[in-house]
């Protein structure tokens, strides 16, 4: 791709880049904080949504603040947040809990610990904020928030936001999806295992990793539904992950330059890429973690945020070069040796390849934002299935053009295609990206 794409594509990557809707148990330290405006989680409420709120250790600096009137937790909207904005500009309040627009959830009346239940009725998407009104005043206090919607029928709690709830069923149908895919690979390698290289073992093991990544995914979703914490299920998703995305990134790289089909080696440069995305990886993996252990709210977190994303479109533009260089050596080949139709078959192979890990890396980086963006907050699920039916797809998409099989498009062409590709050839003077 040209630079210009390449800019385009990570200045439209980071300008849809909105925080996912998290939904637990959550545990937050304050400390001498003075934010006028301290958001904390946002959850997607139903008609008998509830908030617990509990604050300890409640103190600030300067101590003693003459109206406690000016700070509290509220709840709004994306859309009333506007309007409380607005409302402040236009000097018809001074103060965001002074708005109608709001809903009021506890206002201070004494410096002391306290707890809160609070019925929200209202169906919509909501951010739990505190207001600091009283300018150089800093807070510190501890705060446990947790928000869920109770079962029409069973009155069960729900911990997980309106729009994600069923999150769990498609990580798990998914999981099954990949097992099953697993299951007949295993049985296409043991069918054709004259022909099986060394990459066909590996990709036999991104498909493993990523069914058990979706499989910890589920159960991490579904203990966080039923109880508001993962019991230690997100450590193995993180786990998981991380090895899922180390692995998925070098089989790219791997498939790009040949290897095991081509030749059995690894040339310098594309050695350094895997030694560059591998180290971003584990970068990219630790800002994860961030990002979701510290809320999506943290003060460090849109930082977190920006470096993960950063060093995800890294990964994936680096992933892209040792395609590039292959084509273009297949190309210098073609006309070069005398089996010009052989290697313009490679060529053609190579030249989808590209388009299609192109096409995967933009749909999933920058689509799926933009779904999130304009799709109601009922429906958040639906990126993520879209995002795991492209990542199926491209999976479906690489396993079938690099099966192993004895007439694979890398190793022969017959007569009649050699003809057709060297007539062809004359015709391609110049392959253009």
């Amino acid at each position: 791709m040209s630079p210009t794409v390449i800019l385009l594509l990570l200045i439209l990557t980071f300008t849809l880049s909105i925080s996912t809707t998290t939904a637990e148990i959550r545990f937050t330290e304050i400390r001498s904080d003075p934010r006028p405006i301290i958001p904390f989680d946002e959850f997607g409420f139903t008609h008998n949504g509830r908030l617990e709120l509990n604050v300890t250790n409640l103190s600030f600096s300067p101590p003693n603040p003459t109206d406690l009137t000016k700070l509290g937790f509220f709840l709004c909207t994306r859309d009333s947040w506007l309007q409380v904005l607005q409302q402040i500009e236009d000097g018809e309040i001074t103060c965001a809990l002074q708005s109608n627009i709001i809903k009021q959830v506890f206002i201070l009346n004494s410096v002391s610990n306290f707890n809160h239940y609070y019925l929200q009725s209202d169906a919509n998407q909501y951010t739990l904020v505190f207001a600091n009104c009283i300018p150089q005043l800093r807070v510190s206090m501890d705060v446990r928030s947790a928000m869920y919607n109770l079962d029409g029928k069973s009155k069960s709690r729900d911990y997980l936001s309106a729009g994600i709830t069923i999150l769990p069923r498609v990580y798990f149908v998914f999981s099954l999806i990949y097992f099953t895919m697993a299951a007949a690979w295993i049985w296409l390698l043991y069918k054709k295992r004259l022909t099986v290289y060394g990459i066909h073992i590996f990709m036999l093991a991104v498909v493993i990793l990523k069914a058990v990544n979706l499989v910890c995914e589920a159960e991490d979703k579904s203990y966080i539904k039923r109880t508001g914490s993962a019991h230690g299920w997100d450590v193995l998703f993180y786990i998981f992950s991380f090895l899922k995305g180390i692995t998925l990134f070098t089989l790219i790289v791997l498939i790009g330059t040949g290897w095991s089909f081509l030749k059995p080696y690894l040339q310098d440069k594309e050695k350094k890429v895997l030694m560059i995305v591998i180290p971003l990886q584990v970068v990219a993996n630790i800002a994860q973690v961030v990002i979701d252990e510290s809320g999506p709210y943290g003060q460090d977190w849109v930082t977190w945020k920006q470096v993960f994303l950063l060093v995800d479109v890294i990964c994936c533009c680096a992933v892209l070069f040792p395609i590039v260089w292959s084509i273009k050596n297949l190309r210098e080949a073609a006309r070069t040796d005398g089996k010009a139709a052989v290697n313009l078959m490679k060529l053609t192979l190579f030249r989808q390849y590209y388009v299609v890990v192109i096409c995967y890396i933009y749909f999933t980086r920058v689509v799926v934002y933009a779904l999130e963006t304009i799709t109601s907050y009922k429906y958040l699920w639906t990126s993520v299935v879209a995002a795991e039916l492209a990542t199926l797809a491209f999976y479906v998409f690489t396993g079938y053009n690099f099966k192993p099989e004895a007439h694979n498009p890398y190793f022969a062409v017959d007569d009649d295609e050699e003809e057709a590709a060297t007539e062809q050839l004359k015709l391609e003077d110049e392959f253009e990206l």
